[in-house]
């Protein structure tokens, strides 16, 4: 069925822009609608074609089956974890060995989520957050956690907000409607402190006096420090740079920032005249966080942990890993330092690492089986690295080329049932490491470089070469399939931005214009025209193979880019390949549950081994 193409073509910035799908931006229209119920018959008459999909269900079931677990947080003598076992469909809170907060208590359709979580300084209460149909339009209660009863709340528009606990327990900092607000228990007049088109992190100190407040717009960062004991609203620290800043126990400021320092470096000062920073420790490699201990400081970057003095910043070794895999999030506690582990075949475990002994030791390992598979590490240029999984074997084989380039993140070694189910059917699975890029045409060139790399090293060929890409990750795909459609057979583009002249007048597009540009601006305007996959499309021009993923609670990015993208390229094709678009009208962005997760990652991958094999 070919969607109705409006002849609409407007003038911006002096290009003529057509846009004629306009009309599947408005997904309660009865046109939009009935459009989808046609793309969704579509889909499932395709899905019943794929002799490979009850075999990747079971197999992504099978590798998913090893469970999760988080590195604690102590609060007092109070040890609290996030846990989920293997069968189960969401993580769950723990306080030491009792269950705390369920969401499949909450509700048993699995389609609630817990957000977010933090538990006061004495561990005698626990803020949390719940959304329904991964919406992500948090709801903010208090839990007593003896009792496991809720004392406050519910406080919604809670967009995974930071909490930040005052010492006594009593009222905390958090964020509604982008809203920096202090909340006393069970009282409803908050206090704004600060507000604008910004994302938070707080942190208060030990002492309750300082609270550092970080705003980020897209891949910059500005630092807010407000004194409490003076109830004077924050002033601002520093502007336009990638930065975090905590006042630790010991009393001094701690920042960590990227100014003047591409791979970061952590200064201290005086939270009494936060301006002035002294430069402590620039390591060599990208700075990923940073622990105080009580005698040391630990600095995480890529695949390792260093020891540093506290008093000179001098680094006095290491700390033990199992691997060369991705570091997690550090906790502390006195002495004693947690934190996850996982590679590309190792399923996330936590390990301990006391300060006094000099050893690393196993805490918890979520069971479950690791799977057989080699990882090569390619070279595309010195700036172009990838991660290959495979089997033992040589010649091309069906690959998936996956990638996310964009808001400073780079993609690090993590376990995938996902990758591995792919691997495990024969396939070659890579993970292309994108680096920072001054404008996004750079980084889709790197992606399309590194398929050229792939087939010119002999792992694969064109017609065994797939595409996968969520998010951010989905515009890349998107982006590289209308530039170089020869170089692919199939592609899966999940949650995809695609028409990015409009970009900002949906979802959260207009907090990313730090990194994309706004139309609004004639040159970013350009650049946005010259690369919008929906404004790339050409009749005639033999695509690959395409199959979008959407989800109809997803407050990130709105499916119109999909459906739009997807009339597109519907219309123009010249090849004899489906062009599909599969939608979970009960999920969103983030994370679901883990049988959604598990039939959606089955559905790509016999979609994309249909194509590439």
């Amino acid at each position: 069925m070919q969607a109705h193409r409006l002849p609409l073509v407007e003038k911006v910035h002096g290009h003529l822009v057509a846009d004629p799908y306009r009309w599947l931006e408005d997904s309660a229209s009865p046109e939009t609608q009935r459009w989808q119920a046609i793309q969704d018959d579509l889909w499932l008459n395709h899905a019943t074609t794929l002799t490979t999909r009850y075999h990747f269900r079971a197999h992504v079931k099978a590798l998913s089956n090893v469970g999760t677990v988080s590195a604690p947080i102590w609060r007092g003598d109070r040890c609290f974890t996030l846990r989920r076992d293997p069968g189960q469909q969401h993580p769950v809170l723990y306080v030491g060995p009792k269950s705390l907060i369920d969401p499949m208590q909450l509700d048993p359709t699995g389609l609630t989520t817990l957000d977010s979580w933090q538990p006061s300084p004495d561990g005698s209460l626990v803020a949390y957050q719940i959304s329904r149909g991964g919406t992500e339009q948090s709801v903010l209660y208090v839990l007593d956690v003896t009792t496991g009863q809720v004392t406050d709340g519910p406080i919604d528009g809670c967009r995974y907000s930071p909490v930040a606990w005052l010492p006594d327990g009593n009222a905390f900092y958090y964020v509604r409607f982008r809203q920096v607000r202090r909340h006393r228990l069970n009282d409803a007049g908050d206090t704004t402190i600060l507000e604008g088109e910004a994302s938070y992190g707080l942190e208060i100190s030990a002492d309750g006096r300082w609270l550092t407040i970080s705003a980020a717009r897209g891949t910059t960062n500005d630092l807010w420090l407000a004194d409490l004991s003076t109830n004077e609203p924050p002033k601002p620290v520093e502007q336009d740079a990638l930065t975090v800043m905590t006042v630790a126990p010991d009393g001094r400021l701690y920042v960590v920032t990227t100014k003047d320092a591409p791979t970061g470096r952590l200064c201290i000062g005086d939270p009494t005249s936060p301006s002035v920073w002294h430069d402590f420790v620039t390591p060599t490699k990208p700075l990923t966080g940073f622990a105080i201990l009580d005698d040391a400081i630990l600095l995480a970057t890529t695949s390792e942990i260093a020891i540093h003095d506290r008093e000179t910043g001098r680094r006095t070794g290491d700390v033990p890993l199992p691997g060369l895999g991705s570091i997690g999030t550090i906790t502390t506690h006195g002495s004693q330092a947690w934190f996850t582990y996982t590679d590309s075949v190792t399923p996330s475990a936590v390990y301990c690492y006391d300060d006094t002994t000099g050893r690393t030791t196993l805490w918890s390992e979520a069971p479950g089986p690791k799977a057989e598979a080699e990882t090569h590490q390619l070279t595309c240029n010195p700036e172009l690295h990838l991660t290959a999984i495979a089997k033992p074997g040589t010649g091309p084989r069906p690959t998936i080329l996956y990638g996310y380039g964009g808001f400073g993140q780079d993609l690090t070694p993590t376990y995938s049932a996902f990758a591995l189910a792919w691997v495990e059917a024969g396939g070659v699975f890579v993970t292309a490491h994108l680096p920072r890029r001054d404008r996004k045409q750079q980084v889709i060139d790197d992606f399309i470089g590194a398929a050229e790399h792939l087939t010119a090293e002999g792992w694969t060929t064109p017609a065994q070469l797939a595409l996968c890409g969520e998010s951010n990750g989905g515009l890349l795909v998107a982006a590289a399939l209308t530039q170089r459609p020869e170089l692919f057979a199939a592609a899966v583009c999940s949650a995809p931005l695609t028409d990015m002249t409009r970009y900002e007048l949906s979802g959260l597009g207009p907090r990313w214009t730090e990194e994309f540009g706004s139309a609004k601006n004639a040159d970013d305007f350009d650049h946005l025209l010259s690369y919008s996959p929906y404004h790339r499309v050409t009749e005639g021009v033999k695509y690959p193979a395409v199959l979008f993923t959407v989800f109809g609670n997803d407050t990130r990015v709105d499916p119109l880019h999909a459906r739009k993208m997807c009339a597109a390229l519907q219309h123009a094709t010249g090849r004899e390949r489906p062009v599909l678009i599969r939608l979970d009208p009960d999920a969103g962005h983030a994370a679901g549950s883990a049988s959604q997760g598990i039939g959606l990652a089955a559905d790509m991958l016999a979609f994309l081994a249909e194509q590439t094999t």
